[in-house]
C-alpha cells in the first residue's frame, strides 16, 4: 500500500539495532540514518565509536557528539587530522566573529577559551575533562600527538573513566602524576601505549604498574629518555600478566629485559629495538618465555647467534619472527630457529648481510607451515634457498622479494609450482626475475590476487599475459617494468575483471588502447596510477572513465599528453572521485570550481 510503514509499525527497536550492526560500511549506516526521526535516534544509539581530529574545535565536538551518541565506548582523537569549525546557522563559515561566540556557547565560561586564541584549535585539558565528564563507560581512548594535553587533564579523566580498558598516548606529554592517577582508577586496563611520551619518568610507570599492573596486558615504550630499567623491573615484579611488550629505547639495557622476562610467564609478543641490549637479555628470553609467539629484533648491533640459538632451543611456539638490520646474525642463528620452531609461519629477513642460502634452506626444510615470507635487501640468498621453500613449504601464501640480486626466474618457478596457494606475491628490483618465473606463477597460483612488480626489468607483456589467463587479480603494482605495455595490460583487463588496484606508472609504452580495455573489463577499480605515461591522451582517460563508476584516485603527473581536458574529464566523469594528482597549470577555473570542495585533488607545478 503506498505510503504504508512496514517496518516501523511492525518492529521493535532491538531488531532495527540487531539490523544495523550487520551493515558493511559506514556510509551504508549513514544512509539508513536519513530515512526516518526514528532510525536517526536508533543509529545514534547505536554507534560505539568516534574518530575525530585534534585540530579546529575538538573540545566542541566532543560536547557536541556526547549529545548525540549515548552509547560511546571507543574514541580515537588524531591532531593530525583536521575538524571542520562548526559554526551558528545563518553565518557564513569561516567568519571568524561567528566561530568564536559557538564556542562559549557550547563550552561555558569554565573553559579558559576567552582567555587564549590558541587553544580551541587543539585538544585541551578541558577536552579530556569533557571525555571524563561525558562518557563514564569509554573503555578505549587514543590520542595521537595530542601535543596540548597534559597531566591535569589525563588525572580527570582517569578518575571518571574507571573502566578504561585500552589507553594510547601516543606523542602526548603526560607527565608522572596523569599516569599515576591511571593506575589508581582504571583497574580494567589492559592495552598501554606511551611511544613518544618525553614528559614521563620511571615514577609514573612504577606507579602504574603497583596500581593496575594485574590487568595490564599489553605495553608499548619508544622513545621516552626518562624510562629505564626500573620501570621494565616493576613491569616484572608486578605485571604477571603481560602478553606484548614492544620497547624502542637506548636507555633500556639487560637487566630490564631479563627483568620481564623471567616475571612475566605469559608473554607471547616481545618487539625490541634496543641498542643497549645484549645476547645475555635474548638468552633468558629463550629460557623463560616458553610462551612467545611472535619476536621482533630490530638493529641489534651486539645481537649474535648465541641469542637466537636460545630462542630456537627454548621457545617452541614462536610462529612469527622478524630479524631487521641484525649485522652479526647468520645462517647459523636461522638454522637454529628452524630446527627449533617448526611451528613458524611468518618469517622476515631484512638488511641481514651475514645471512644466505643455508639459512633459508633450513626454514624450507623445517618450517612446513609457513604462510609468509619476506627477504629484503638479502644479497647473499641465492635460488636454492626459495628451491627448497617451494618444496617445503606448500602453505606460503605470502612473498615479499626486495633488492634480492641472487634470485631469478628458477626460484620464482619452484615456488609458483609447489606454492600454490599463493595469493600475494611482491617482488622489487630483483632484476633476474623475468617472464619465464612470473609466467609459472599465472600457470600454477589460480588464488594469486595481490601481484607487484616494480622495476623488474625483464618482466614484459608475455608474463601479465599468462597473469591474466591464469589468476583474477584486485591488486597490480607494474611500475617501471619498461618491456610492459598495451598487450599485457590488455590482457589484466580482459581477465581480471575484480581488479581494484592498478600502477603502471612509468610505463613508456603504454597507451590509449590499454585505457579503453580497463574501462570496458574493470567496472571496479577504484585507484589508478598513470603518471609518468608519456603514450596516454586525453581519448584514453575518457575511455577509462566511461565504465569506472567507482574510480576514488587517479594520479597522472607528467603525462605529456593529457591536457586540461583531460583532467576535467576524469573529474566531471567519477562521481566517486577523491583525489587526482596532476600538475596545477593543468587544472582549469572551471574544473577548479566543478571539483570544489568534495573533491581532494593535489596540484603540483612543473
Amino acid at each position: 500500500m503506498r505510503g504504508h510503514d512496514r517496518i516501523n509499525t511492525f518492529l521493535p527497536d532491538e531488531l532495527i539495532l540487531e539490523v544495523f550492526t550487520h551493515l558493511d560500511s559506514k556510509p551504508s549506516r549513514d544512509a539508513c540514518s536519513l530515512v526516518c526521526k526514528r532510525w536517526l535516534a536508533l543509529d545514534r544509539l547505536s554507534r560505539t565509536t568516534l574518530r575525530i581530529g585534534a585540530s579546529g574545535t575538538p573540545d566542541v565536538f566532543l560536547r557536541l557528539l556526547s549529545r548525540r551518541f549515548l552509547s560511546v565506548k571507543n574514541i580515537h582523537i588524531d591532531e593530525r587530522l583536521s575538524v571542520s569549525v562548526p559554526v551558528q546557522p545563518g553565518r557564513r563559515r569561516g567568519s571568524d566573529k561567528s566561530q568564536l561566540p559557538y564556542r562559549k556557547l557550547h563550552l561555558g565560561e569554565k573553559s579558559g577559551y576567552e582567555d587564549s586564541e590558541s587553544e580551541p584549535y587543539f585538544l585541551s585539558d578541558a577536552g579530556l575533562s569533557a571525555i571524563g565528564d561525558e562518557f563514564p563507560q569509554l573503555e578505549r581512548l587514543s590520542l595521537i600527538w595530542c601535543s596540548n594535553v597534559s597531566s591535569s587533564g589525563l588525572t580527570s579523566l582517569a578518575s571518571s573513566c574507571g573502566s578504561l580498558k585500552s589507553l594510547d598516548l601516543q606523542g602526548c606529554y603526560v607527565g608522572d602524576q596523569g599516569l599515576s592517577t591511571v593506575g589508581k582508577s582504571c583497574k580494567l586496563l589492559e592495552d598501554l601505549n606511551l611511544r613518544f611520551c618525553e614528559g614521563l619518568t620511571d615514577l609514573g610507570l612504577v606507579e602504574l604498574a603497583q596500581g593496575c599492573g594485574k590487568s595490564l596486558k599489553s605495553l608499548g615504550v619508544a622513545a621516552c629518555a626518562k624510562i629505564t630499567d626500573v620501570s621494565l623491573e616493576s613491569i616484572g615484579a608486578h605485571c604477571k600478566s603481560l602478553e606484548t611488550l614492544s620497547l624502542d629505547s637506548e636507555f633500556i639495557h639487560n637487566k630490564g629485559v631479563v627483568a620481564v622476562a623471567q616475571g612475566c610467564p605469559v608473554l607471547k609478543v616481545l618487539k625490541l629495538q634496543c641498542i643497549n641490549v645484549t645476547d645475555d637479555a635474548l638468552t633468558t628470553v629463550g629460557t623463560s618465555c616458553l610462551s612467545l609467539e611472535l619476536l621482533a629484533l630490530y638493529s641489534f648491533q651486539q645481537f649474535t647467534d648465541k641469542g637466537l640459538r636460545a630462542v630456537g632451543k627454548g621457545c617452541k611456539k614462536l610462529k612469527n619472527l622478524t630479524l631487521s638490520d641484525c649485522y652479526f646474525l647468520s645462517d647459523i642463528g636461522l638454522e637454529a630457529i628452524a630446527t627449533g620452531c617448526t611451528e613458524l609461519t611468518h618469517l622476515e629477513v631484512n638488511g641481514c648481510h651475514n645471512i644466505g642460502t643455508l639459512g633459508l634452506e633450513s626454514i624450507g626444510r623445517s618450517c612446513r607451515r609457513l604462510t609468509e615470507l619476506a627477504l629484503l635487501y638479502c644479497q647473499r640468498i641465492g635460488n636454492n634457498a626459495l628451491l627448497e621453500v617451494g618444496r617445503g613449504c606448500e602453505f606460503l601464501q605470502a612473498l615479499h622479494l626486495v633488492d634480492c640480486s641472487g634470485v631469478g626466474d628458477d626460484a620464482i618457478c619452484s615456488i609458483a609450482s609447489g606454492c600454490r596457494n599463493l595469493k600475494k606475491l611482491h617482488i622489487r628490483r630483483c632484476y633476474e626475475i623475468g617472464n619465464k618465473g612470473i609466467k609459472a606463477v599465472g600457470e600454477f597460483c589460480k588464488s594469486l590476487t595481490d601481484l607487484s612488480l616494480r622495476f623488474c626489468d625483464r618482466v614484459g607483456d608475455d608474463a601479465l599475459i599468462a597473469i591474466g589467463q591464469g589468476c583474477s587479480l584486485r591488486h597490480l603494482n607494474v611500475s617501471g617494468c619498461h618491456q610492459i605495455g598495451d598487450a599485457g595490460i590488455i590482457a589484466i583487463a580482459r581477465g581480471c575483471p575484480e581488479l581494484t588496484y592498478l600502477d603502471v606508472s612509468v610505463l613508456q609504452n603504454l597507451g590509449d588502447m590499454a585505457m579503453a580495455e580497463l574501462g570496458e573489463g574493470c567496472p571496479l577499480l577504484k585507484e589508478i596510477v598513470l603518471s609518468h605515461c608519456r603514450q596516454i591522451t586525453d581519448v584514453g582517460l575518457a575511455h577509462l572513465v566511461r565504465n569506472c563508476s567507482m574510480l576514488e584516485t587517479c594520479h597522472m603527473v607528467y603525462c605529456p599528453n593529457v591536457t586540461s581536458a583531460g583532467v576535467a574529464t576524469v573529474i566531471s566523469g567519477c562521481t566517486n572521485i577523491k583525489k587526482v594528482l596532476v600538475e596545477k597549470w593543468k587544472v582549469s577555473q572551471r574544473t577548479k570550481r566543478r571539483a570544489g570542495s568534495i573533491i581532494s585533488y593535489l596540484c603540483i607545478d612543473l
